[in-house]
Formats: C-alpha cells, sequence, structure tokens
C-alpha cells in the first residue's frame, strides 16, 4: 500500500509563541470642560485575537514544517549504514518543530481561544482546533519524553528503510521479494522467500515496544487515553466509534471476501500441484508479503500490460500520468517535481540505499511537491505513478489563498488515499488502456475476469486493512498488548479477518506485524487506507453514472473536463470542510460501502458457480 506524505508534525525549537494582546483603542476626550469618567478596558475581540495568532503561528509552523520535511526527505532517500548523521539531522528538525507546535504558550493560547469560539469564523475554529490536534502530539509539557520519541522514530526509520533482507544467500531488495513472490510456483520456495521478508520483524520489536510507550505517554499529556483514540478523533470520531465503522465495512464486504477466499484455496492449490486444499490460505501462497493484495493470481488475457510497458520504460509512465492529469484540465507540474524526486531504482552498485516504499510529499505546503518512488516499466508502478500524481495533484489545488496553511491536508486523511485510488483505478480500465494505445480496443478481454482481478486488489484489502490492521494496533496502544502476545495477536486476526494463516508456527521470537512499514512510522491510522477504498467506489461510481454515462467498470475518463473539474472541487477546499459534508454534496450520499459491493455484484454468480461443491471455511 502506498501512503502520502504530510509529516504529522510534531515539534520544534523552544520557540514559544507570544500570546498577542487585544489592541486597546486609544481613548479621546470630547472638547468639553467636564472630566470624563475613568475609561473601563476594552474588552478583547476574539475574532481578531485569533486572526493575529493564527498569522504568526502559520508563518513559523510552515517555516518549521518545511525543515523537518526536507529532513524526513534525506533521511528516506539517502540511507548510509552505520551513518546516523541524516537520522540526527531529522530528529533535531523535528524537536525544532515539537517544541513549537507543542509549546506551552502555544497550547494555552490556544485554549483561551477556543473557549471563545462562539466569537471566532468557523475557519478560524478549524485552525485552532487542528493546532491542538497538533499540540497533542508533541506537548512541551513533557519535553523530554517528545524528545526521546522523535529520536525513537528516526532511529526506527534508519532500522526499517537500511535493513538487508537476503535470500538464496545473495542481498535483495524488497522489490525483488514482491516479484518473486508474484512469479514463484514452488510452494518451498515460495515458503523461504516469504519468510526472508519477515527477517526484519525481530530487529524492530524493542524500537516498537518503546515507539508504543512514548506514543501513548505523549497524547496522554493533552487528555487522550491513547494514540489510536488520538488519531480516530482526527475524523471527529471516538475510538469505539471508528471500530464501529471500519467492522461494518468488512460485515458489509464478507460475503463477497467468503466467495473470494474458497476461490483462491482451490485455485492456488491447483496453482501450486497441492492435491489437500488447505481450510486456510497459507501466507506464503498469496502474491503479497501481508495477502494484502491478490490480484497478481489472475493474468486478463488482452490486458496484460507489461511487455509493452517495459518497452516504453519508467520515465514514459511518470510523463504519462501527468498527461493525464492535464487532459481533466490540471496544469502541468511544477519543475521541481523532476528536480527534487526520487522517482526510479537506485543504480547497481550505489553507496546508499532508499526507501523503496511509495510516497507524495508537499515539501513546504506551498508548491514544493516531491515523489519518492522506485519506477520500473510494469504494470503495478503504472498505477502506482497515477496514484502518487493522484495526491501531488491534490496538494497543489489546495494550496490556493482561501486555504489556511494550518488546513492544507485532505478532507480526511482518507481522501487523500481515496484520490490516488481513484485515478489507479480510471487508468487501468479497458476503454481507457485502449484509448492510450497500450491495448487493442478490439481485443476480447474477458470481463469477468477483469473484475475479478479488481476484486482480488480491491476487496481482500479490507479484512487486512480494516481488520488486522486497525484491530491489531487498536490492541497495541489502546489495550496495552502484552509483549510476549504481539505475534500471537497479529495471527489470530489474520485467520479471523482473512483466513490467513502462517506456513510454520510463528511464536514470539518474531515480529511480522512491525514488517508492514505503517506500524512503524505512519502508526494507528491503517483504516484511512480502507475507508479511502469506499471512498473511492462512491466518487466512481457517481463519476461514471452522473458525469460520464458510461458503465462503472469500462470508464475512459481520459480528457474529460467535466470530470476533472468535479474532482478540482473536492479537492481544492482541502481540511477547510468537513469531510461527511464534502462526500454529501458530491455524491449524495453517506460514506457506506453500497457503490463498492454494487460494483462486485456482477462476480458474484460467478464466483459461486465456481464454488459450487467446495468447502467453505469462513
Amino acid at each position: 500500500m502506498k501512503r502520502y506524505f504530510l509529516p504529522t508534525l510534531t515539534a520544534a525549537a523552544l520557540l514559544t509563541a507570544c500570546a498577542p494582546t487585544a489592541k486597546t483603542p486609544t481613548a479621546t476626550t470630547a472638547p468639553t470642560a467636564a472630566p470624563e469618567p475613568a475609561t473601563q478596558p476594552a474588552v478583547p475581540r476574539w475574532d481578531e485575537r485569533a486572526e493575529t495568532f493564527l498569522k504568526a503561528y502559520s508563518a513559523e509552523y510552515q517555516r518549521l514544517y518545511t525543515q523537518a520535511t526536507e529532513a524526513e526527505w534525506r533521511s528516506n532517500t539517502h540511507i548510509v549504514p552505520g551513518d546516523t548523521s541524516n537520522a540526527g539531522a531529522t530528529a533535531r528538525a523535528n524537536e525544532r518543530m515539537a517544541a513549537f507546535t507543542g509549546s506551552a504558550a502555544n497550547i494555552q493560547e490556544l485554549r483561551e481561544l477556543l473557549d471563545h469560539k462562539d466569537q471566532l469564523t468557523e475557519l478560524q475554529v478549524k485552525q485552532l482546533q487542528t493546532a491542538l490536534y497538533n499540540a497533542a502530539n508533541s506537548p512541551q509539557t513533557i519535553a523530554d519524553v517528545v524528545k526521546r520519541r522523535i529520536k525513537a522514530e528516526a532511529a526506527q526509520t534508519e532500522k526499517l528503510y537500511g535493513f538487508d533482507y537476503k535470500y538464496a544467500g545473495k542481498s535483495v531488495t524488497t522489490n525483488d521479494l514482491d516479484e518473486l513472490l508474484r512469479k514463484e510456483k514452488n510452494p518451498l520456495k515460495r515458503q523461504q522467500i516469504w519468510e526472508a521478508s519477515k527477517e526484519i520483524g525481530p530487529t524492530l520489536k524493542d524500537g516498537l515496544l518503546n515507539l508504543r510507550d512514548l506514543r501513548n505517554q505523549t497524547v496522554q499529556a493533552l487528555g487522550y487515553p491513547d494514540y489510536f483514540t488520538y488519531q480516530a478523533s482526527d475524523y471527529g470520531l471516538s475510538r469505539e466509534e471508528m471500530l464501529t465503522l471500519v467492522r461494518k465495512l468488512n460485515d458489509e464486504l464478507r460475503p463477497l471476501y467468503r466467495e473470494l477466499h474458497t476461490y483462491a484455496r482451490y485455485e492456488l492449490a491447483k496453482k501450486y500441484g497441492q492435491k489437500q486444499v488447505p481450510d486456510y490460505l497459507p501466507a506464503s501462497w498469496l502474491p503479497n508479503r501481508w495477502g494484502q493484495d491478490w490480484s497478481a493470481m489472475v493474468d486478463v488475457k488482452g490486458l496484460d500490460l507489461d511487455p509493452v510497458l517495459a518497452k516504453k520504460g519508467a520515465e514514459w509512465q511518470v510523463k504519462q500520468a501527468e498527461r493525464f492529469y492535464q487532459s481533466l484540465g490540471f496544469p502541468a507540474l511544477p519543475p521541481v517535481f523532476y528536480e527534487k524526486s526520487s522517482l526510479y531504482p537506485l543504480p547497481a552498485g550505489a553507496a546508499y540505499k532508499k526507501n523503496n516504499h511509495a510516497s507524495a510529499w508537499h515539501m513546504d505546503l506551498n508548491q514544493d511537491v516531491r515523489s519518492l518512488m522506485s519506477v520500473e516499466g510494469n504494470t503495478e508502478w503504472y498505477e502506482t505513478t497515477h496514484h502518487e500524481l493522484g495526491h501531488i495533484y491534490y496538494y497543489l489545488t489546495y494550496t490556493n489563498p482561501d486555504v489556511p496553511v494550518l488546513l492544507r491536508g485532505g478532507a480526511n486523511r482518507a481522501y487523500h488515499e481515496a484520490m490516488g485510488s481513484l485515478m489507479g483505478l480510471a487508468a487501468t480500465q479497458k476503454p481507457f488502456l485502449a484509448g492510450l494505445g497500450l491495448v487493442d480496443a478490439k481485443s476480447k478481454t474477458d470481463q469477468t475476469q477483469t473484475l475479478l482481478k479488481e476484486a482480488l486488489n480491491y476487496a481482500t484489502f479490507i479484512p487486512f486493512a480494516s481488520g488486522v490492521m486497525s484491530e491489531w494496533e487498536n490492541s497495541f496502544y489502546a489495550d496495552k498488548l502484552p509483549a510476549d502476545q504481539l505475534n500471537a495477536k497479529w495471527w489470530e486476526l489474520a485467520k479471523k479477518y482473512q483466513g490467513i494463516v502462517p506456513p510454520t508456527t510463528r511464536g514470539e521470537q518474531y515480529l511480522d506485524p512491525a514488517t508492514k512499514t505503517h506500524i512503524n512510522d505512519d502508526p494507528a491510522q491503517y483504516y484511512d487506507y480502507a475507508l479511502s477504498y469506499v471512498i473511492l467506489f462512491q466518487l466512481h461510481d457517481h463519476i461514471s453514472k452522473n458525469i460520464l454515462k458510461q458503465d462503472p467498470h469500462a470508464t475512459n475518463y481520459y480528457g474529460s473536463k467535466e470530470v476533472g473539474a468535479f474532482l478540482a472541487d473536492i479537492m481544492r477546499p482541502g481540511a477547510s470542510k468537513d469531510w461527511r459534508t464534502v462526500l454529501k454534496e458530491k455524491t449524495g450520499e453517506d460514506l457506506s460501502a453500497r457503490a463498492m459491493v454494487e460494483y462486485f455484484q456482477p462476480l458474484m454468480a460467478y464466483l459461486k458457480e465456481q464454488n459450487k461443491g467446495r468447502k467453505y471455511t469462513m
């Protein structure tokens, strides 16, 4: 899964913002001999005081944010084993940010202003609430804890991306492991590849347990019981409300997932030459390290893009994704994107490593936008480039004079992912591909197989994201999951939600959840991705039916300025409008898996037919 980067900025130099005082009008006396009564102190105009404070706060926030993001960029793009200078620089920049956003003076002023929110504008209140939310991640009332947490996060990132994966006696990248898991047919070799991908887990255990304590202590200082609750509050939801929401999504998609799970068990047993069909899917059988995307199980004839994309090369894919957005009416990317992004794999023999996990970065909350990718000429990276540029164009669209710096984010965190994934889906539908000449428009493609491939991507992801990941992190942060039950809990949830089991016993000497990037450096918010898929299908449903008047399974967004205008209207306000209002206004409905379930409904009859006589275990 891809992530965009808008650091949860934490922190910086002991710059206590002064709380601006209200201006007291100069008293004037009337031209008369009679003395005036003593002047009463002027009642402060709270909206003026808020505006003065926000102007000063936002300027300093943007300056420190940019410094911290530059340091994070360096830590992710230039990793030298054994060299801790980048980690040190990142920690110092984040400490400066934390010291500012979490300063006691700022917290006091924010609370005082919010005590008078009935006298403030809605936009002022939103900015102040955002600033107070940021403060909770780095309150300087416990500056030593915040400093330790930042240092620990920087060290964990270095470990995470500096790890030397080994398979068959050779060093391999995560890209290599992913490719092997997509193609290898020997079950024993598959198990070895999968186990190689998990070797990093134990090296991260102490760091993760330490981070749990530090993250929880940090937000507890401002009244949040735990870090999971803090993250959910960004949606305006309590921990219980968020869990209720994600469990509802799982329930709504369960019938489809049950059919896919049964289908996969039998099909993969056949593919790997196994006479015995297991009741639960061995994790090493799936074409993804965490079983979150099974789409590589299916090759749709007439839609195999790998050969043509390999010829076109990596750079063509990035430029083509930009052309797609321009066709919708968005501007060309600013030159800085190409000058400063890290878009392609490092050359062989490079003296440093980089994070190969795709991400999009808003460096200065203005025009400096970059992407960190390792693009190669294949279908996965073709989809990913369109996805990541979705984030980039979201950044650029809400960077406008009507959206204050503090509100330059998605309507909620899931919207950012929804926008990226929506464009990834649009760019892989047959009419779109035919329009680009990537497939022959006349070639016969099996619509059912196309839909199956999509379901094995989108539908199989929900139980992982909203089930395993969200429930494990809830247990980890909110329920203080004991250190000797971390791996057991992970596999208990994988079996319950995904119907997946490890190929061999995985005791507590392993830490398989920590092999997932987000558990370490994007904590307690993986439900963002699950919610984003639901939102993506709601948006796609509206676009295909109401704007393009096309079948949702066979659309071509390319060149539609009306689609571009619809998307820009959602992007432009950033976080200045409530996410529920945005969704209702643009699609006419509240958050619901209805559109997603409906999209895959034609597949259900096929799966039930395939699964006749087969044993269901979920």
